[in-house]
């Protein structure tokens, strides 16, 4: 049995326990009455009733009377009925049983009804069923207040209710907090007047949750505080998505009025039941509820004459086919009742929604924390150019993360931006980037500030989290850019990051939340008195100092944040669905109408249906149950990091990334280098990503596979995919990427463990027979992924042609460059072993006139106007990778011609002179 301290979470824990328990009273059953063994096993389950105790007290089932009855009949020795009710309880809590019937856990003759597993289920059956929650009650009361509290709630149920719901009650705000955060099935929080501040609960690993919180420090500093509201601006600080009710019996209309987070109704202290119950089942419903996805369904039940552009609609053309009738029968009626270009008949138009699509957005903006939200159906590539065209006029200069996604460098381009490209900081050991750390973007606004330049910066365009889940400090990013240049605009793209949002430890890092937090702490009078005394301090300061400091924002600064999401990547969604939010101040006076443009510019006039009513379920989902499904995935991720780190066969041949690995010390302030270490058990990661500069999304699993020598494409293709059906994106040269998502199981992690471990045993047996040569082979192989790896290249600068006359600033016009190179006979190729080494030695500057994207790593390395450096040169020599776009093997790169260049700049001379 696992120690408490392999364990990330107590929902594993629990479920491990149970499991464990069922086994032990299994063989308790076979044992004589008063043999050791008997004696042994007994002293086991005790211990492990000890340990489930004070989890139990957190769930409705089998709840805590139940499971005392388990431990007297253990006490009494009664091993029959005991294995068979902790048998039931096991099979209900996998099956989910206990969410539709009630399951009987005395044996009686009705037993013979076996305990059904969800899975077994068809669809449809499973959508009849009523969805069902728990409630949390905060109160100390005594066992016969507790059973007359609960009894009264259960009373108030009516056949009618779209729900069903169990109670919890916790004594205690600590207990409170400690239940929202590990029992997942909690969607209502009812505090009542009796509840205390101290849990009573010494469990590490569940007082652990505190910290989402602050601590206990902080939940301490409430000693003398009303407890009841405070803990309804707790649970709206981590866990947003709940509904909260509060009742007390003090001045019920000044409670009213004060900041209760998302408490949705106070109730004076009389004993409403029928009130309470139906304002619980309306707070889930306001949730639950699909605006569009409801429509379309209720229009594909219409009978409907289709007399427009879509044969497909209704099914028609592919029931009346001799030749494709396979189609349908894989796809089913329902996607084609549902497929129709119709904006009426109860549907809406995503170019100008004023029905359920639009209603549909604004619950996503609730969701997700937004101001506004906008739907997308053809993928974040398209978001990212909407809100760039939507923000960004000719002659802007935007600062961009030189390795973010191709569509910002696309976007640059249609917006005719300057763009001032910032580079991560390298991991050369792994050829992969970092992330752009905060002090390169202040040095570049402050001399772009130096240079007069600054009142013509529009936007700061970054990505979080990177492909290989390196997350910024988001908020502290935006203040202290804010300081320099306080109107600054930020896109940030979160295209794999639509999840975080979900969990209480990532949420801090999202940009709607980061945005929301500094439009609060901007109105506080703290603040302003923070900002005007930091001012005073660095009066005269040089750029060093101004570097060092914190920087703090004048009050006065406007905040602007966009954030782009692949819903489709991280969250429920048919591919290519997104999302853009926004969070801006001054959306409806400056953008709103340049934004309409843009999405009109960049949206289909036909969107595909199916795409938005799975945007509106999957916003249901994570409102309902995200945080359940986020806490699984990482406690998946947690799993297989925890599981290769301790295996001794696969450390000889793999390693998984670390922290310390992929940030350098002075961006990890808190000092952890690793999320599990195998000497201390787990770190606990609330403290590094509240303070870090940058940290490690545990969802995204890096795993060094240099030892088997294997590049990173080869183990992908060729072992992984081929050979066990395994499917990966991200690859580097000694390195692939394993992403768990909220559909990853324990199963799925136990399968790749699995074959990790085949795949360590064949290469033992390989090396075990291979002759000396073979064995020399595979070492070089070895070295050359692990050691002779070549350095990464930062970005070069931008042609002087395509720079402003003069100019001191690193900006460039890339739209000049890639629309120069249309002609062609403003380009030549120059090959890369050959004519681009010889024109660099002769002194000419190469330039290239292409975006030039190796996969891997999948970004630019040359944009079109850039010139070509012998970093540059020496790192696409090295390359080894299949997949180069925009460069020709047969010709060779493209570049412009000397000829072409000095055109270009005389052009420009001529157009300022004017």
């Amino acid at each position: 049995m696992h120690s408490i301290s392999d364990y990330y979470s107590a929902v594993q824990l629990r479920s491990d326990r149970w499991s464990a328990l069922r086994e032990t009273a299994d063989r308790l059953t076979q044992c004589d009455g008063s043999g050791a063994d008997a004696e042994r096993l007994t002293r086991q389950a005790e211990q492990l009733f000890d340990a489930l105790s004070p989890i139990e007290t957190y769930w409705a089932f089998p709840g805590v009377a139940a499971f005392d009855h388990l431990r007297r009949q253990l006490a009494h020795r009664n091993w029959d009925d005991l294995a068979f009710s902790v048998r039931r309880v096991v099979r209900a809590l996998t099956s989910g049983t206990y969410r539709r019937r009630s399951v009987p856990l005395a044996r009686d003759e009705s037993d013979a009804e076996e305990v059904e597993d969800e899975s077994t289920l068809s669809v449809e059956a499973r959508a009849l069923t009523k969805p069902y929650f728990e409630v949390l009650l905060v109160d100390q009361l005594t066992e016969q207040q507790e059973r007359w509290l609960k009894g009264s709630l259960q009373r108030m149920r009516r056949p009618e209710d779209p729900f069903v719901y169990e109670t919890v009650l916790v004594p205690s705000l600590e207990d409170a907090l400690i239940g929202i955060l590990f029992n997942h099935n909690i969607q209502a929080v009812v505090a009542r007047p009796g509840l205390t501040l101290k849990s009573r609960n010494a469990l590490p690993i569940l007082t652990r949750y505190l910290n989402r919180v602050g601590g206990a420090e902080a939940v301490e500093s409430l000693e003398d505080a009303e407890l009841g509201p405070e803990l309804c601006r707790l649970i709206a600080k981590v866990r947003p998505e709940l509904d909260a009710y509060l009742i007390t019996d003090r001045s019920v209309e000044d409670i009213a009025g004060r900041d209760l987070g998302r408490c949705r109704r106070v109730f004076y202290n009389q004993e409403d039941f029928l009130e309470l119950h139906l304002n619980i089942l309306r707070g889930v419903n306001a949730r639950y509820k699909t605006p569009f996805f409801t429509a379309l369904k209720e229009y594909s039940k219409q009978p409907t004459g289709v007399f427009h552009a879509m044969p497909i609609s209704r099914g028609k053309s592919i029931s009346r086919s001799h030749w494709i009738q396979d189609m349908g029968a894989f796809y089913g009626p329902n996607i084609f009742l549902a497929e129709t270009s119709a904006t009426s008949g109860g549907l809406d138009s995503l170019l100008e929604p004023h029905g359920p699509i639009k209603e549909a957005q604004e619950l996503a903006a609730r969701a997700f924390g937004a101001k506004q939200t906008f739907f997308a159906t053809n993928g974040t590539s398209t978001c990212n150019k909407i809100v760039v065209q939507a923000l960004v006029s000719p002659g802007d200069i935007v600062l961009v993360d030189r390795d973010c996604h191709k569509s910002h460098h696309y976007g640059m381009v249609l917006a005719g931006a300057q763009v001032v490209y910032l580079d991560s900081y390298p991991l050369n050991d792994y050829s992969m980037y970092g992330a752009v750390p905060l002090r390169e973007i202040k040095k570049t606004l402050l001399e772009l500030k130096a240079a007069g330049k600054l009142d013509r910066v529009r936007m700061l365009l970054l990505t979080n989290c990177t492909f290989d889940g390196l997350v910024y400090n988001v908020e502290r990013v935006m203040r202290e850019c804010l300081a320099i240049k306080p109107d600054l605009i930020f896109l940030w793209d979160e295209a794999w990051f639509a999840f975080a949002r979900f969990g209480p430890t990532y949420r801090q890092r999202t940009a709607m939340n980061a945005a929301n937090n500094l439009r609060e702490d901007l109105r506080r009078p703290e603040h302003a008195a923070a900002y005007a005394a930091q001012q005073e301090a660095l009066k005269g300061a040089g750029e060093d100092a101004i570097l060092e400091a914190r920087l703090l924002p004048p009050p006065d600064a406007r905040v602007r944040v966009y954030a782009t999401q692949s819903t489709h990547k991280t969250l429920t969604s048919l591919r290519q669905g997104s999302m853009i939010h926004v969070n801006d101040q001054d959306f409806k006076g400056e953008v709103e109408q340049a934004f309409h443009e843009a999405y009109m510019t960049h949206t289909s006039t036909s969107p595909n249906y199916q795409i938005i009513a799975s945007l509106d379920v999957g916003r249901r989902q994570v409102e309902l149950e995200g945080f359940e499904f986020v806490q699984r995935q990482v406690e998946a991720a947690m799993s297989l990091r925890r599981a290769i780190a301790t295996h001794p066969l696969l450390k000889k041949y793999f390693s998984v990334l670390t922290a310390g690995d992929m940030i350098p010390a002075e961006f990890r302030e808190s000092g952890i280098t690793s999320y599990y270490d195998p000497g201390q058990g787990w770190n606990d990661i609330w403290e590094c990503w509240a303070e870090d500069e940058f940290v490690l999304d545990a969802t995204r699993v890096t795993l060094a596979v240099g030892g088997t020598g294997w590049d990173g494409d080869t183990f992908k293709t060729k072992v992984l995919m081929d050979k066990y059906g395994i499917q990966i994106n991200k690859t580097s040269r000694n390195t692939v990427l394993f992403m768990t998502n909220i559909g990853t199981t324990r199963s799925s992690v136990a399968y790749l463990i699995e074959v990790l471990v085949e795949i360590a045993n064949e290469l033992d047996d390989l090396l075990d027979d291979a002759s000396k040569m073979e064995r020399r082979a595979f070492d070089r192989r070895v070295t050359s992924l692990m050691k002779e790896l070549p350095p990464l290249p930062d970005f070069s600068r931008f042609h002087d042609a395509f720079r402003p006359s003069g100019a001191t600033t690193p900006e460039g016009d890339m739209r000049a460059a890639f629309f120069l190179a249309y002609d062609e006979e403003n380009c030549d190729y120059l090959e890369l072993d050959g004519s681009v080494k010889r024109a660099m030695e002769s002194g000419r500057e190469v330039v290239s006139a292409s975006f030039i994207i190796p996969y891997p790593p999948g970004f630019p390395i040359l944009v079109p106007g850039q010139v070509i450096s012998e970093e540059i040169l020496a790192f696409m020599r090295a390359l080894d990778v299949n997949e180069i776009h925009g460069y020709r093997p047969d010709l060779g790169l493209r570049v412009f011609t000397e000829d072409a260049l000095a055109k270009h700049a005389e052009s420009r001379l001529l157009q300022a002179a004017q």
